[in-house]
């Protein structure tokens, strides 16, 4: 893949995740910084450029797609733009409409679309009955919060490993979806360490609190993504792993050190009784970080591992609880 090729498909990404207008001030933040971290580690001097030209309307689907000529690379495109209008949540008719004109641009009919939209439709369905949208008010009653034993830490620390292991292991899947499953399974992991502190928790208050942390939830797929694009692993469009699993260790480093520094700051947080402000949530999260980062290279086979049992009606039955 060509390095305009490349920042077409980012092109596309960034442009599916401003489709709905929706993002506020620092999640357009948070992409900006992931343009200029993608551009100094890549060498793209331009894509700060790029994300400007997206954000003022600069640019378009269709300008976008001329670069890309290869039917492989119009599918992983497009693909990747359904990921991002879905990773929070059902599509918004603005994201509908953008993703009818980007497939018009990239020249894709049913046939080349259809399967993976049904996916990738199917894992937003059980990721929405995974946790609980919302909570009944006798559950949310300040009793609730002192119902619970006090949780082992070993047993919570084992479930926080568990689940960044997986998320890993989420990164070395071909399916283009599968990286999709990290927040679910993210938002999962928030609500069992809640639970475990006598805390129930909807869906709501948990998204706000991945969002207090700094860890937003388009920008981290977007960051997942670019990363892998321009490390070379994504070219896996329709289930054709391209690149090797060499180039899969920055995405899966990164889902991994995530998820883990995510459950560690949750820990703690509802250990504490809530009262971490958010400029304390973000400075515990990026403390964090990067020792988790250096976790990945210890657990790496295990990462492996876990990939080499997984296919999709796995991931499926664990973003359900099953």
């Amino acid at each position: 893949m060509t390095l305009d090729q490349q920042k077409s498909i980012l092109t596309i990404a960034l442009l599916a995740a401003f489709a709905d207008g929706a993002k506020d001030d620092a999640e357009r933040e948070e992409i900006r910084r992931i343009a200029q971290s993608l551009a100094g580690d890549a060498g793209m001097a331009d894509l700060p450029r790029i994300y400007q030209d997206v954000l003022l309307k600069r640019t378009s689907v269709q300008a976008a797609a001329q670069a890309l000529s290869e039917p492989m690379h119009r599918q992983l495109a497009y693909e990747m733009a359904v990921c991002v209008c879905d990773v929070d949540g059902r599509q918004t008719a603005a994201e509908r409409e953008f993703l009818a004109s980007l497939k018009a641009a990239l020249q894709l009919g049913a046939p080349q679309t259809a399967a993976f939209d049904q996916e990738a439709d199917a894992l937003v369905e059980v990721a929405e009955t995974a946790v609980p949208m919302t909570l009944p008010a006798a559950a949310t009653a300040p009793a609730a919060a002192t119902s619970a034993a006090t949780p082992s830490q070993a047993e919570l620390d084992k479930s926080i490993l568990n689940y960044a292991l997986l998320n890993g292991a989420l990164e070395l899947l071909p399916q283009s979806w599968a990286s999709m499953a990290v927040i679910p399974m993210q938002v999962k992991m928030v609500y069992g360490i809640g639970k475990a502190h006598g805390v129930e928790l909807d869906q709501g208050h948990i998204k706000e609190f991945i969002a207090a942390a700094g860890v937003g939830m388009t920008s981290q797929y977007l960051e997942q993504f670019g990363r892998k694009l321009l490390g070379g692993l994504l070219g896996k469009a329709a289930g054709r792993a391209i690149g090797g699993l060499g180039s899969a260790a920055t995405g899966m480093a990164f889902s991994f050190a995530t998820t883990y520094a995510l459950g560690q700051v949750a820990k703690r947080y509802y250990a504490g009784g809530r009262v971490m402000s958010t400029a304390m949530l973000r400075d515990t999260f990026q403390n964090l970080l990067g020792p988790a980062k250096q976790m990945q290279s210890q657990y790496l086979p295990q990462i492996q591992q876990k990939a080499a049992t997984l296919d999709a009606a796995k991931i499926m039955a664990m973003v359900r609880g099953g």
